[in-house]
């Protein structure tokens, strides 16, 4: 499938890579720690027949600029998803987050809900949601401590050994290489926003499209997947158990793009409002 890739300046000067393939209904997918487009390049491929598929480098990380010496607000990561939907979906999008990317996703609907069609939050971490006493609440302090005590080798060791699967398989070279330069804005950056998130739940409430919080099979009972069934129990909306772990769609691309299908094209059709790519015109006898 042909990739065509670019970058959009936002309101304050940035540039964000990005990456589009396919045709159809929009689908904008958001990436967490590392904010790589790389990570969905398979499963992009896998759902390009039947969607126009964005992806893209979160700012500050891999080939996108506008990372700055502050710490990143979910604020301006959600600005910049919507100047993406904006620019190559025509103003609406289904949106797909997973973890950081859920977080910004689940932003994203809260303060910009003209923009989406519905959202997919795949394991947020939103451990401020738990109950007080559970120890998933202290992953992001803990992590944090690492990175001031050693830097960012030492806050990234720690968390790929709280990330079920990690280990199992390997990454594509570039990818990899990308993430390493990332890692330093990551915890020095990202980290403090990722760690206060509390989801906006009026707001959310509110949203005049589908919701679906999901996790995957392999992932219960941690602490960046237990998130997503409280939030979904808080929001009263639907909660969908996915394949694998947590970053399943790059460990096995084609099985999570079959999962993904399904239910993007289901809320797509909410409604028996079936897009016309999926309409077609019938076939001679």
């Amino acid at each position: 499938m042909d990739v065509s890739s670019g970058r959009l300046t936002v309101d304050d000067g940035a540039e964000l890579y990005y990456e589009v393939r396919g045709a159809g209904p929009a689908l904008l997918m958001i990436s967490g720690a590392g904010g790589d487009a790389g990570y969905y390049s398979g499963i992009a491929e896998g759902l390009a027949d039947a969607f126009t598929v964005i992806t893209f480098d979160r700012r500050g990380n891999s080939r996108s600029t506008g990372g700055g010496v502050a710490p990143m607000a979910l604020s301006r990561q959600a600005a910049d998803a919507r100047a993406l939907v904006a620019e190559l979906a025509g103003g609406r999008a289904l949106v797909f987050g997973n973890s950081g990317g859920a977080i910004i996703g689940l932003t994203l609907a809260a303060r910009h809900p003209e923009c989406l069609v519905g959202l997919i939050a795949h394991e947020p971490p939103a451990v401020n949601v738990l109950p007080g006493d559970d120890p998933g609440r202290g992953f992001f302090a803990e992590v944090a401590a690492r990175y001031a005590a050693g830097g960012a080798p030492a806050a990234g060791r720690r968390f790929g050994e709280t990330v079920r699967g990690e280990g199992s398989y390997r990454w594509p070279t570039d990818l990899w290489e990308r993430f390493l330069g990332n890692a330093e804005h990551l915890f020095g950056h990202e980290w403090p926003a990722f760690a206060a998130f509390q989801p906006d739940e009026a707001a959310l409430r509110a949203a005049p499209f589908p919701i679906v919080l999901g996790a995957g099979a392999d992932d219960r009972g941690t602490y960046y997947a237990r998130p997503s069934v409280e939030i979904a129990r808080r929001l009263a909306v639907p909660w969908v158990e996915f394949p694998g772990i947590h970053m399943e769609f790059l460990r096995n691309p084609a099985l999570f793009a079959a999962a993904l299908r399904v239910l993007a094209t289901q809320m797509y059709a909410v409604g028996g409002r079936v897009p016309e790519l999926w309409r077609g015109e019938p076939e001679a006898p």
